[in-house]
């Protein structure tokens, strides 16, 4: 067996598999291994087999990863549930995905209770941390069973959704082989070559683990034998504090969070750092002034790599290729990106189109014939709808999602030219720029605003934002008008759910 926790506990029981930031609570290879195979040996108890679904709708908590670790080793699909969901897209989920099990907190209890009224299919049902009707504790559970491993273990696999930042969310099914324990997926193998994930890696997970990076990035760690430090919240001093305790190796983080750790006061950010190696970023556009001063800050060792939970292209790049390439995502390490204009036409380096990728990983939309079909064309190309153009040297820019394209007067606007010029602006915490409609030019640039903490919101604000902005664009890039928000409707990965601010100015 090779790449699995089992081998680390065996090796190292006392090494912690993973730290809770907040609490200080270690859990080891040994605790890790016992508890996945209890929690396994459980659901096996419940009929639940092979290929099954078992879902999990909970905060950041001790419990998250040894359950994803009891679904990968039976061979199941495991679907982590935003718990930002309301109960009946909690309910859309779990009937979406099949679920057979269903594992909560305390803190969730009550969105899962009403999500399963009247999902019968959902017939395990456990809550960690407190007691209800219909739920059950896996500790108490447990306690009836013989404590004998599962005899027939495989290799299971996520079944991830996407973000539905442009819609209802879609599971994204990849094929279940059922490999022997300790089959790396590929995703584990590329996180090892790439960024030398491995037994001496410390990987601070400040995001979600509900969501696929923060997911894959932990569960790959354990394969290796590295530590995670699981954040409960992203808290941008707190993030530093666990880096300099823990000697933290590796990161893995989105451009919101770094330009919430670039306006911290600069006494707050002289720490020790000096363990870094590598501080990857993804999940949505960052700004080059944003990167540049990252780099400039902890130095060479900011990696970025743009790809989606469907997996169909995956590009990287280093700060070296940055610097020499400001913008760009990288250059494709799985799949070969084409940029193709509506009609399918391949268009010339430098010109802007949908990006689609030949030779990626094989994906469907779960239960939706109708999406997948759309994702691929002719050839088998796939593409989830973003916008690019690549240069003479394969490396890919993004342009933006064709969702988010703004045709205003027969003129493409692309909102992140924008969104970026006033992202580091220091009175702004966030901005959403998107197109509004409008009688003749179809559609305009309009933008909401969370100004900075202690900032005024009002016409003095958007009068000076709009100036900033004169100065950097074209007057047709430029927003008409600015509004006003606390904050902004963000996925914990940092994407932006710009169909909820949208939907407000259509008539």
């Amino acid at each position: 067996m090779t790449d699995f926790p089992d081998t680390h506990a065996a090796a190292h029981p006392d090494r912690p598999a993973y730290i809770m930031a907040s609490t200080g609570t270690v859990v080891t290879y040994r605790a890790l291994v016992d508890d996945s195979r209890a929690i396994a040996e459980l659901l096996w108890s419940r009929g639940i087999r092979h290929g099954d679904c078992v879902a999990l709708l909970m905060e950041n908590n001790a419990h998250f990863l040894t359950i994803a670790w009891a679904a990968q080793r039976i061979g199941l699909r495991y679907v982590t549930v935003s718990t930002r969901l309301l109960p009946e897209e909690v309910a859309y989920t779990l009937r979406d995905s099949g679920a057979r099990a269903l594992f909560t907190s305390a803190r969730h209890l009550e969105t899962a209770v009403a999500a399963t009224a009247g999902l019968p299919a959902v017939g395990a049902r456990f809550v960690v941390d407190a007691a209800h009707p219909g739920f059950e504790d896996p500790a108490t559970a447990l306690r009836a069973l013989p404590g004998e491993r599962v005899a027939d273990e495989r290799e299971g696999i996520d079944l991830l959704y996407s973000s539905g930042t442009t819609g209802r969310p879609k599971g994204v099914v990849a094929e279940l082989p059922l490999h022997p324990l300790g089959t790396p997926p590929g995703v584990a193998d590329l996180l090892h070559r790439y960024w030398g994930i491995d037994e001496h890696s410390v990987y601070l997970s400040p995001a979600p683990l509900y969501h696929a990076a923060p997911l894959r990035f932990s569960m790959t760690t354990h394969r290796y034998g590295g530590t995670v430090v699981v954040m409960e919240k992203f808290e941008p001093d707190r993030a530093l504090d666990l880096i300099e305790r823990y000697r933290v190796t590796h990161t893995q983080m989105v451009p919101t969070m770094f330009i919430r750790m670039l306006k911290l006061p600069a006494a707050q950010r002289d720490r020790d750092l000096s363990s870094l190696r590598t501080v990857i970023h993804a999940a949505a556009p960052c700004p080059p002034d944003t990167k540049r001063a990252m780099i400039d800050w902890l130095g060479p060792i900011v990696h970025e790599y743009y790809s989606c939970t469907e997996n169909c292209l995956f590009t990287a790049l280093d700060a070296a290729e940055w610097l020499a390439h400001p913008g760009s995502v990288g250059r494709a390490i799985l799949g070969t990106p084409h940029i193709l204009d509506e009609t399918g036409r391949e268009l010339p380096l430098g010109e802007t189109g949908t990006i689609w990728s030949e030779g990626g990983l094989p994906f469907e939309y779960l239960h939706d014939p109708e999406k997948t079909a759309a994702a691929r064309n002719d050839r088998g190309w796939a593409t989830v709808g973003d916008l690019g153009y690549l240069d003479e040297g394969g490396f890919l820019y993004l342009s933006d999602r064709r969702a988010d394209l703004i045709l205003s007067g027969g003129v493409n606007v692309y909102p992140r030219e924008a969104e970026d010029a006033l992202a580091m602006h220091p009175e702004v915490a966030d901005v959403a720029v998107f197109g509004i409609p409008h009688d003749e030019l179809g559609e305009v640039v309009h933008a909401v605003v969370a100004p900075a903490p202690g900032v005024e919101p009002g016409p003095e604000l958007a009068a000076k934002l709009l100036a900033h902005l004169h100065g950097r664009l074209a007057a047709y890039k430029c927003p008409r008008a600015i509004d006003f928000e606390p904050e902004l409707p963000r996925h914990a990965t940092g994407k932006l759910y710009k169909r909820l601010l949208r939907d407000r100015y259509v008539r």
